[in-house]
């Protein structure tokens, strides 16, 4: 009914089907059709037809007085919301695991705001899951898949966990998996359980008691670097410090379970150009990196 509305105001606005029908893109036929219809619905002539072009009614004139304006406030909301949408100038608002987003992702961030300077990034890190809707973010990178139903989840790709240790440690590193429960260890909260597997598919789940605990893997990382202890560590976060010789990998034929990496946005969202964007290049970068696993 609105559309129909929209045609009336028009063609009350041009007197003439012909200019209405021309401004609209339509034909006149439709747009003749279109004002009966809605003429019909609502019980009443609008508009009086001649060969001298239209006038309105006088129910017709209290139609126009009561909806032209909230219709021209309708498509100049419409008109913005699409150049919002499809604009590359604007705000970005993205959320992400402070381990990923901060570090592995330093890079990342540096080169989109260089090529993409009209872009204004808001980017939130938290380790606590918080829901996309509520923030009104426009889209969010998320470890593990979300329960929730009323988002769109793009899985990119996984980071394998793997265990590392400074060489510089004071106590013998473990040649074996039942060794490894009496060596000192490190752990955050969020890999303070561990779940081992082989690479012949064998699991050991290892319940231990670890001598330092963080909510920060970064701490656990520079205790790790210290030679405090083994950590079981995403590979996005050690592998800088396995290159440079700061750590090495513990027991290598041992990893984590797979941290599944996903973009999510709402599904009743329509993505911006800005979030669409982002998401092509950052699903780019990831799939560059040699600790990242693509999706095939």
């Amino acid at each position: 009914m609105l559309d129909d509305l929209k045609i009336f105001i028009t063609a009350a606005n041009k007197n003439s089907l012909t200019a209405a029908a021309q401004h609209l893109d339509m034909t006149i036929a439709t747009v003749s059709r279109r004002i009966s219809a809605l003429e019909q619905k609502l019980g009443c002539e609008l508009l009086h037809r001649s060969t001298k072009g239209l006038t309105l009614t006088p129910i017709g004139e209290s139609y126009y007085q009561e909806c032209a304006e909230f219709i021209d406030a309708l498509d100049q909301r419409i008109s913005n919301l699409d150049q919002t949408l499809n604009s590359l100038k604007g705000d970005l608002k993205i959320l992400a695991p402070v381990n990923l987003g901060s570090g592995p992702l330093d890079e990342f961030w540096r080169d989109f705001v260089q090529q993409h300077p009209e872009i204004e990034l808001n980017i939130e890190l938290s380790n606590t899951v918080q829901d996309i809707r509520d923030t009104r973010a426009d889209i969010a990178l998320r470890s593990g898949q979300q329960p929730s139903s009323s988002l769109i989840q793009k899985r990119i790709g996984h980071i394998e966990p793997i265990l590392v240790a400074s060489p510089k440690v004071s106590f013998l590193l473990p040649s074996s998996i039942d060794a490894l429960q009496q060596s000192p260890s490190i752990a955050s909260n969020m890999f303070s359980d561990w779940l081992l597997m082989n690479h012949q598919g064998e699991y050991y789940p290892m319940n231990k008691e670890h001598q330092h605990i963080s909510n920060d893997m970064n701490i656990t990382l520079n205790l790790a670097k210290a030679g405090a202890g083994i950590a079981l560590m995403p590979m996005s976060m050690v592998h800088g410090a396995l290159a440079t010789g700061e750590l090495i990998r513990v027991l290598p034929e041992w990893r984590g379970q797979n941290r599944e990496i996903f973009l999510v946005w709402p599904y009743r969202r329509s993505l911006s150009a800005r979030a669409k964007l982002l998401r092509d290049e950052l699903t780019q970068y990831l799939h560059q990196q040699s600790w990242f696993h693509p999706s095939s």
